[in-house]
C-alpha cells in the first residue's frame, strides 16, 4: 500500500520521496509544508504536477513511490516544479528478484454475490448480448446491417436481452495464413463467441479471406475458431457472402437467423451467483498526476477484494507497466510466471527498436499536461490498480483468462485495443480510471469510468460513473476501494453505466495484430 500523507496542498506518497504532488493549483510563492520541511512555491504548479520538497542535484534520481521515475537534468530547488524541463527518463535496471515478495493469499470474502447469466463451462455473463461477429473487414458492413435491423424498440419483447452487436474490424486477411496475426485474430473471435456476455452468435464473412472464413472453406467446414460451436449443429452458424449471392442476400439471410436465435437467447434469465465468477479488465487511459494517487490505488483495493471473492482481476497494457515490472515480478507465484512477463517486457523493447521508437515515448502530451513526465512514473502508478495480491499468470494477447486471482495479458498501452484483448480473454466488467477524461465503452463487457479527480468528475458526470476524487478530499484509498467494489457488483448485475445510457461501445472492438499486411 501507499505511505499516504496528505496535507491541505500537497500530497507526499512515500517518506523515501524527494517529489510531491500538488493537490490543488498552487501559485508561486505559496507557503508549503511537508515532513521535509517548509518552503515556498517558486513556481505555479497545475493540480496533479509535481514540486520539489528538497534540493535535487543534476543527475540524481527523483522519487515518487518510493521508486525512481526518472533523473534530474539540472539542480533543482525546493518549491521549483518538476516536469519534462528538469526531468528525464533513465534507464533504470531494477531487481526482479522472482518471487521474492510474494504476499499471503487474502482472507477469503465468501459472501459477495450478484445478478449473471450462468452459461457453460461454470462461465457467468453480466450482460446478455447477440453477436454478429465479421470475420473481415469486408463483411464488415453487412454484420453492422444486420445489427440494425434490431434496435432497441424491436427488442423491447426481448427483455432479457441487452442488444444484437456487429463485432466488426478492420483486418481479416491481407495476412500470413497460420501467422502470429492470422491465430490472434481467431482467438479474438472464438473469445466474442465464447464469451460469457454473448448468449448467441452470427458468423459472418465474405468467403475468399485468409482469416477465419478462408479457413472454414479450406478445412471443409470444420471448425476453425478454435473451442467454437454454434447453436444449432457442432460447426459454428456461418454467413459467407459469395456463397449466399452478394450483399442484400446476406443481410437478408442474417435478419432470419438472428429472429430465430433471440427467443433462445431471451430465455436466459439473471439468478444469484457467487462474486468468483467476476472476471474484471483493469484498464487506465488519458491519465494524469492524480491517477496514481487517487483512481488507480482505489482500484487495487477493488481488485483485491474481486481476489479474495475467487474471482479475476486482469491487468494489462505491456508499455505501461514498463519500469514498473519488477513490482509484479517480485509478487509472482513461480520463477515460470516471472519469466513470462519479462519476457513479454524484452519482446516490446525489440519490437519498438524496430521502428526507432522508445517506450518513453509512450506517455500522451494529454498525460503530460496532466504531470505525467517519464513512461516509468507513468507505470508505477498504473501498476497500482493491481492492488497488492500475487500474480498468478500471464497472458498473450486475447488468450482465454483462465486462471483466478490477479494476472497479467499482454496487451498495447492504446485503450481499445487493450480492452479488446481482456473482453476477448473473458473479462465481463471494465474497470478504467481517468484523469484527464477519457470516454469508453465496449460492449459486449460494461465499462465503469473511475475519475480520478474531482473537477473533471463534475465537468464529464455524463460519462463518468465513480468519482475517486474524493481521496484528494480527505476520504480514504480503501473506503474509495470499497465504494468502487460495490459498484462493479451492481454493474455485473445488470446496472447500466454511463457508456452504456449513451450507446457507447459498438465501434470499440480494436484488435491489434502484429504483423505484415500483404
Amino acid at each position: 500500500m501507499l505511505d499516504e500523507k496528505i496535507s491541505r496542498s500537497l500530497v507526499m506518497l512515500d517518506s523515501f520521496d524527494n517529489v510531491a504532488v500538488a493537490r490543488v493549483p498552487i501559485s508561486a510563492g505559496t507557503s508549503l509544508k511537508c515532513p521535509e520541511g517548509e518552503f515556498s512555491a517558486a513556481d505555479s504548479i497545475p493540480a496533479g504536477h509535481k514540486i520539489a520538497v528538497i534540493s535535487i542535484a543534476k543527475g540524481a534520481s527523483v522519487y515518487k513511490y518510493g521508486q525512481i521515475i526518472g533523473q534530474a537534468t539540472a539542480d533543482i530547488a525546493p518549491g521549483e516544479h518538476v516536469h519534462s524541463h528538469n526531468l528525464a527518463m533513465v534507464e533504470v535496471h531494477a531487481d526482479y528478484a522472482p518471487c521474492s515478495q510474494i504476499p499471503e493469499p487474502p482472507t477469503p470474502i465468501e459472501d459477495k454475490t450478484f445478478q449473471g447469466y450462468v452459461r457453460g463451462n461454470d462461465k457467468v455473463g453480466t450482460r446478455n448480448y447477440l453477436a454478429v461477429i465479421s470475420t473481415v473487414n469486408c463483411s464488415a458492413s453487412v454484420a453492422k446491417f444486420i445489427a440494425q435491423r434490431f434496435p432497441a424498440e424491436e427488442l423491447a419483447k426481448y427483455p432479457n436481452v441487452d442488444g444484437v452487436i456487429a463485432m466488426k474490424h478492420e483486418a481479416g486477411c491481407g495476412m500470413q495464413f497460420g501467422s502470429d496475426a492470422h491465430h490472434t485474430l481467431n482467438r479474438l473471435m472464438a473469445g466474442i463467441a465464447n464469451h460469457p456476455n454473448v448468449g448467441g452468435f452470427l458468423l459472418v464473412g465474405l468467403g475468399c479471406e485468409t482469416g477465419a472464413m478462408g479457413y472454414l472453406l479450406q478445412q471443409q467446414n470444420l471448425i476453425q475458431i478454435e473451442g467454437v460451436s454454434g447453436p444449432n449443429g457442432p460447426g459454428p452458424l456461418v454467413l459467407s457472402m459469395q456463397d449466399e449471392g452478394g450483399t442484400l442476400k446476406t443481410v437478408e439471410a442474417g435478419i432470419a437467423q438472428v429472429a430465430q436465435m433471440l427467443p433462445q437467447v431471451n430465455a436466459i434469465e439473471r439468478q444469484t451467483v457467487s462474486a468468483r465468477h467476476l472476471s474484471v479488465g483493469l484498464e487506465c487511459g488519458g491519465s494524469d498526476g492524480n491517477s496514481g494517487v487517487t483512481a488507480n490505488p482505489a482500484l487495487g483495493i477493488a481488485s483485491d477484494r474481486i481476489v479474495a471473492c475467487g474471482g479475476t482481476a486482469i491487468l494489462s497494457e505491456t508499455s505501461e507497466v514498463y519500469g514498473a515490472e519488477h513490482l509484479l515480478t517480485r509478487r509472482a507465484v513461480s520463477p515460470e510466471v516471472a519469466a513470462k512477463l519479462i519476457e513479454r517486457i524484452d519482446w516490446w523493447k525489440n519490437y519498438v527498436a524496430m521502428f526507432g521508437a522508445q517506450l518513453d515515448n509512450n506517455p500522451s502530451p494529454g498525460n503530460k499536461a496532466g504531470g505525467l513526465t517519464t513512461i516509468a512514473e507513468k507505470s508505477l502508478g498504473a501498476v497500482a490498480k493491481a492492488g497488492s495480491t500475487a500474480l498468478v499468470d500471464v497472458y498473450r494477447y486475447a488468450e482465454p483468462v483462465t486462471a483466478k486471482g490477479l494476472v497479467f495479458m499482454d496487451t498495447p498501452g492504446y485503450d481499445p485495443a487493450s480492452v479488446t484483448g481482456m473482453v476477448a480473454g473473458g473479462a465481463n466488467v471494465v474497470c478504467f480510471t481517468t484523469g484527464r477524461g477519457s470516454c469508453f465503452g465496449c460492449k459486449p463487457t460494461p465499462s465503469i469510468k473511475i475519475a480520478t479527480n474531482t473537477p473533471m468528475y463534475e465537468r464529464m458526470s455524463a460519462d463518468m460513473d465513480v468519482n475517486a476524487g474524493t481521496v484528494l478530499e480527505g476520504e480514504s484509498i480503501v473506503s474509495a476501494g470499497e465504494r468502487i467494489f460495490d459498484e462493479i457488483l451492481e454493474v455485473a448485475s445488470g446496472k447500466k453505466t454511463k457508456s452504456e445510457q449513451q450507446g457507447i461501445g459498438d465501434e470499440e472492438f480494436v484488435p491489434w495484430l502484429v504483423g505484415p499486411t500483404l
